[in-house]
């Protein structure tokens, strides 16, 4: 009879985990046609990735019943805001502005959140303290209490009260990474850099080695995987303008191999930015921007948000290292 209800046991516990593998890859579906291969798609076409704007910086919640991005239109001179869309009843919502985010008259950036889903850091252009005036782009965090995002608040502004960084991702032990530069150093010698948590203490910001900020420019927007076991940022490496692409970089016992390519799959003659990777691990989401024509004769940049399996792409990049 034990052995009976112990089966019984497991063969429930199996469709509870099945069922829930199945809810959470069609809650997925409800705002793509298909499940991607390593052949990149674009993700929430007509939904998220539309026509008259320009989308990136996608993130989820951990359970991925929410999900917040980057959304601007061009004829608005790209005033960027951060969107969200919830999942209710087994729907999504329409997009949204994000309630930390109402204001269309300052720039809203690249929203990365934590690993508990308690915490979305975001770039914004919006007035320091009392002021009426933008003083330029400063790193900003809300906190989720009681299902509600609380105000807004300045990230850490006694460390970084002289420094300029931007695109704050962080780890699961809550070391930050993010884009930051020299003071010496024009903005397009940006490069990856990071700071310890060191009790909830951060002292000081470190450059991240040659192997990670390869040679060239725009070496920005990084997304650190939660336990740090690799890096993705975006950089422009050619000679060719406005052709960013895309770049990983594995940490190997605390030494980083030197970054490289995502492969041509991934990066194209036109450019790739802004990566992110869901919660589970599964998926790699990215931007895309080319220049386009106008019927004035002018020109526009147009970006949609991309996604592809990651598992077989990582699998994929370690094969190809193997073999040469």
């Amino acid at each position: 009879m034990k052995q009976v209800k112990t089966l019984s046991i497991f063969l429930t516990l199996l469709s509870v985990f099945t069922s829930c593998q199945d809810s959470e890859k069609f809650n997925i579906t409800l705002l793509s046609d298909q499940i991607p291969t390593v052949t990149p798609t674009i993700f929430g076409e007509g939904i998220i990735s539309t026509d008259n704007y320009n989308e990136g910086s996608i993130v989820f919640n951990p359970d991925m019943s929410e999900l917040y991005f980057n959304r601007a239109k061009p004829e608005e001179g790209y005033k960027h805001n951060i969107y969200t869309m919830k999942l209710i009843d087994g729907k999504w919502s329409e997009p949204a502005l994000a309630s930390f985010s109402i204001n269309k008259e300052h720039k809203d950036v690249h929203p990365r959140i934590s690993s508990n889903g308690d915490r979305i850091y975001f770039g914004s252009g919006r007035p320091l303290n009392d002021s009426i005036k933008s003083s330029g782009l400063h790193q900003w965090y809300v906190e989720k209490n009681n299902g509600v995002w609380e105000a807004p608040k300045l990230l850490l502004p006694k460390l970084f009260d002289k420094e300029w960084i931007m695109c704050v991702s962080p780890a699961i032990n809550g070391n930050l990474y993010f884009t930051s530069k020299e003071k010496e150093h024009k903005l397009e010698n940006e490069a990856n850099y990071y700071s310890i948590n060191t009790n909830g203490r951060y002292d000081s910001i470190i450059r991240m080695k040659e192997t990670v900020n390869l040679p060239g420019k725009w070496r920005a927007h990084p997304y650190i995987a939660p336990d740090e076991s690799y890096i993705i940022f975006d950089a422009e490496t050619t000679d060719i303008p406005h052709n960013s692409d895309l770049f990983i970089s594995f940490n190997n016992n605390g030494t980083w191999s030197k970054a490289r390519s995502l492969g041509p799959k991934i990066n194209t003659k036109i450019s790739e930015s802004g990566a992110t990777v869901s919660p589970d691990g599964k998926y790699l989401f990215f931007s895309r921007t080319e220049e386009k024509d106008n019927e004035d004769g002018g020109t526009y940049w147009k970006s949609d948000l991309y996604w592809v399996d990651f598992i077989k792409l990582k699998k994929e990049l370690k094969e190809n290292k193997n073999s040469n």
